[in-house]
């Protein structure tokens, strides 16, 4: 089993460009950036992420974007991502970044998303996966702050595919961007929100999200399932869910295993992501093999989460195809 998901053909919808900063390519930056770090080897930083929730997680995640300062330092976290993800056979990824992270410390909007856009040009080329760029909101800075990064990003629209909604969601409802994802939506950008695990007022946040701001996809949503009416309407709408395991089980102790199950059973559109993966130390084949793990997942509804991301992927329909034909060719030839 755990060859045979490492190889098959995937694709991650839900992994923060930011999450990807790996320790050892932390440490070279804040050489090259004289940012002193606090921490005196690789290995004490991993030591470091100690998280318990989402505020205590996003302290750190914050905090380690420090060493990230020209175009370049972008477009090496980008490349190092996309290698790792075409080594563990992803063939396709969608990826959110928070600019408002960056143009606060300072860096330019132009430097980040110039720097990630020449690595998912160059990594397309050489290594043969495909990306799209999801802009993220931070929820936990003002309306006016999203629309006002939302016109930064005008004259590289062509270089985006969506819009979401990350970081601390507590006091910071979906309706709070009402405005701003209504503006995304008329500029012809695909919508996603975070809705993660076991939040505050968390099924009014995923009625909101489906109900006011019509998202495409819910990022995590595990809690809908406590809504036998939230389950109908995501599946009614088709919206896709991006379920994070490895993550979860630093909020809930769990993979959320029989969730996924209960999805599943559900025909919900559930997929598998790695989230921050640097921070959790898993990407993709790690959050999938662990989640057959403790789940006990046979290989029919492995294809299913694999193929349900390449199903709710933003892509056009002949690509979309090629890719769930690339996935039927090998499911054919490996499958039990």
């Amino acid at each position: 089993m755990q060859s045979f998901i490492k190889n098959m053909p995937k694709a991650e919808l839900h992994v923060h460009l930011e999450g990807t900063l790996e320790p050892e390519l932390s440490f070279a930056l804040a050489k090259k950036n004289s940012v002193e770090l606090p921490y005196k080897t690789p290995e004490e930083l991993v030591a470091a992420y100690d998280f318990h929730d989402l505020p205590s997680f996003l302290s750190i995640y914050y905090a380690g974007m420090d060493v990230l300062i020209d175009e370049d330092d972008f477009y090496q976290l980008t490349y190092a991502y996309l290698t790792k993800a075409r080594s563990q056979e992803t063939l396709y990824s969608e990826l959110f970044f928070d600019p408002q992270a960056h143009t606060t410390r300072g860096i330019s909007f132009d430097t980040v998303i110039v720097g990630i856009h020449k690595a998912q040009v160059d990594a397309e080329q050489a290594l043969g996966i495909k990306s799209q760029l999801i802009m993220c909101f931070l929820r936990d800075m003002s309306a006016e702050s999203a629309m006002q990064h939302l016109d930064l990003a005008k004259p590289y629209l062509g270089w985006l595919v969506g819009v979401g909604l990350d970081s601390d969601e507590r006091h910071n409802p979906p309706i709070k961007f009402i405005k701003v994802f209504s503006e995304a939506k008329k500029m012809g950008l695909k919508l996603t929100m975070h809705c993660d695990v076991n939040q505050q007022n968390t099924l009014i946040h995923i009625e909101q999200c489906i109900s006011d701001i019509q998202i495409d996809r819910i990022d995590h949503g595990i809690n809908s399932l406590e809504s036998e009416v939230l389950c109908e309407l995501i599946k009614d709408k088709k919206i896709g869910l991006t379920v994070c395991p490895i993550s979860n089980r630093f909020v809930v102790q769990s993979l959320t295993s029989d969730e996924i199950h209960r999805m599943l059973n559900k025909d919900m559109l559930v997929t598998i992501n790695s989230d921050d993966p640097a921070y959790f130390r898993a990407y993709l084949n790690e959050n999938l093999i662990e989640l057959q793990n403790e789940g006990k997942f046979d290989q029919n509804q492995i294809v299913t989460l694999v193929s349900n991301a390449f199903k709710i992927a933003w892509l056009d329909d002949a690509t979309q195809d090629s890719y769930l034909q690339k996935l039927q060719r090998y499911v054919s030839q490996h499958c039990e």
